[in-house]
């Protein structure tokens, strides 16, 4: 049997890691070759972007996008961890007393392009090891503020839970933001701490929550089929693409650059990228061979394309 190549949209349970799912996927495909286009926490759901076989290649070109969320934001309290999973910080402050328009208002230094200081819990690695690693192990962890965008930050539902105040918002932002930050950070900004309850993220991108499928957990639904997108389809929803004859894509598999003797068509709608990933992918080009085929991944370089990727012919979709 041909090793499967292609593209996987997940729809993460709760309470699993995303590693589980890429090592549940290995075995239902029957293939070890399967990577991630980012984690969730375990106890967020919603959608991962796995590469299979060839797809493996294609996630550096997704791991940039924009992606959006729904969450809960409960304020009255801070945690370790700036969600439910960690210790409780402080004394609990009364959080209904806040005016909406209070609320509206500490949000604005939260949205747009701002200066974020990532969750001291989070995987960045700070001399060489993780930062959670660091905190779980009791040692005090600094993080440099980074450079995030926060194109929607909106609260759609407001519910009282004792002294608590729990808030729905959508969340729109680019790649690298903790949500869980925007949380803690909105919090302190009220004078009630904050945290993280609930999250979900359903959109990467082009690529939404609605459209990828439920991986049973081990010893469930065994013979689940999973299906994947193609690589030219994939492609062509986050690259401007180029089409190709059956030369060019001949030429392409051995490596050659080709004349650039026409436009690249743009990339669709959707796919935009956060300011620490937006210099070079701009320039990146799908080459699509007869039939939408994704034959490499190009770069101009004077009066050719120079391939930077190319997809073996029998793994080409």
């Amino acid at each position: 049997m041909s090793s499967p190549h292609g593209i996987l949209l997940v729809d993460k349970a709760p309470d699993r890691t995303s590693h589980d799912v890429v090592a549940r996927v290995r075995w239902l495909l029957g293939t070890k070759k399967v990577g991630h286009a980012g984690t969730l926490d375990p106890m967020a759901t919603g959608l991962l972007i796995l590469g299979i076989g060839q797809g493996t290649r294609l996630l550096t070109h997704l791991v940039g996008l924009d992606k959006t969320y729904v969450a809960t934001i409960r304020l009255g309290r801070g945690t370790t961890t700036d969600d439910q999973e960690g210790e409780e910080l402080g004394e609990v402050r009364d959080a209904t007393g806040l005016a909406d328009a209070a609320i509206q208002e500490q949000l604005e230094p939260l949205r747009g392009d701002i200066e974020q200081i990532p969750s001291t819990v989070s995987a960045i690695k700070v001399d060489g090891r993780r930062a959670y690693a660091r905190a779980r192990a009791g040692e005090d962890v600094e993080l440099a503020a980074r450079p995030v965008r926060i194109s929607r930050f909106e609260i759609t539902a407001r519910r009282t839970e004792g002294p608590f105040v729990d808030l729905d918002a959508v969340i729109t932002c680019s790649s690298g933001t903790y949500v869980r930050a925007l949380a803690r950070d909105l919090g302190a900004a009220l004078g009630v701490g904050g945290h993280l309850t609930a999250l979900r993220r359903t959109r990467i991108g082009p690529f939404a929550a609605r459209d990828a499928v439920h991986v049973p957990a081990r010893g469930e639904g065994d013979d689940v089929e999973l299906p994947l997108h193609g690589l030219g389809d994939s492609a062509a929803r986050v690259l401007a693409t180029l089409d190709v004859d059956e030369q060019g894509a001949r030429d392409l598999a051995d490596g050659r650059r080709i004349p650039r003797t026409a436009e690249p068509a743009p990339p669709p709608t959707g796919t935009r990228r956060g300011p620490r990933s937006a210099d070079e992918e701009g320039e990146l080009v799908a080459a699509l061979g007869p039939g939408g085929i994704l034959c490499a991944v190009l770069r101009p370089q004077g009066e050719h394309w120079r391939p930077v990727l190319v997809v073996p012919a029998d793994a080409r979709s």
